[in-house]
């Protein structure tokens, strides 16, 4: 809790467990600097904690993509990569 009172202090907040809610905290903080009613101060401070949101979304991506690269891995090392199926083939062949 102590790190929760600090980040408040501190007007830093911490990025999501969730890949979609670190998306949606985003959206949410480009709205607000397109609104165009955010002070100087606020807007820089708005964009700074855009530009972390962006790299911890980066960073999950490149970890997504490693996992997938990692579990498609073939026999010989080179990687086997197949397309996704759209749910609609998928759902044909079960």
């Amino acid at each position: 809790m102590a790190g929760q009172d600090k980040q408040r202090q501190d007007g830093e907040e911490t990025a999501p467990e969730d890949f979609a809610a670190t998306v949606e905290r985003l959206e949410a903080l480009v709205e607000r600097l397109e609104s165009g009613e955010l002070s100087l101060e606020a807007s820089l401070t708005a964009f700074e904690q855009g530009v972390r949101l962006t790299r911890d979304a980066q960073r999950r991506l490149d970890e997504a993509e490693l996992k997938v690269r990692t579990l498609t891995e073939g026999e010989e090392g080179g990687i086997d990569l197949k397309p996704f199926a759209s749910p609609e083939e998928d759902d044909g062949e079960h």
